[in-house]
């Protein structure tokens, strides 16, 4: 199961980083379809947001097909995305090469902009495709 966790100084919605990190995870393989999401209660015990904001990512992710609500049931997961399963080697490549950055002295945000760029770069021709 899923477990969110919500940086309030992101800058993000909050509703938003639901959708967000589902979908990471949808895309890592770590929920699959059939797979049950966390109650609204049990996010907001996790998280102390509002159960409102968790229905709305919800309601996102209902509209994008991905998931669907069961009245009495839960929201379980319709389809996957992506094919980058979370023990791919290419992760461990991208932990090694994370971890040579962070020992260079690179921040999060510079990692994250280095990273970025390069990702802009060799996929500049779907940009928009999410």
């Amino acid at each position: 199961m899923v477990e969110y966790r919500i940086d309030r100084r992101s800058g993000v919605a909050t509703y938003v980083q639901i959708v967000q990190q589902t979908k990471q995870a949808l895309r890592l393989g770590l929920l699959e379809p059939g797979d049950r999401l966390p109650t609204a209660r049990e996010v907001v015990e996790a998280t102390a947001i509002n159960p409102n904001t968790v229905l709305k990512a919800y309601r996102e992710l209902e509209r994008e097909g991905l998931v669907e609500a069961r009245r009495g049931l839960g929201t379980f997961v319709r389809r996957s995305l992506g094919a980058a399963p979370a023990d791919s080697p290419l992760r461990g490549e991208l932990d090694a090469w994370a971890a040579r950055a962070r020992a260079a002295g690179l921040e999060r945000d510079d990692v994250a902009a280095l990273f970025t760029s390069v990702l802009d770069a060799h996929f500049a021709d779907s940009k928009g495709d999410a």
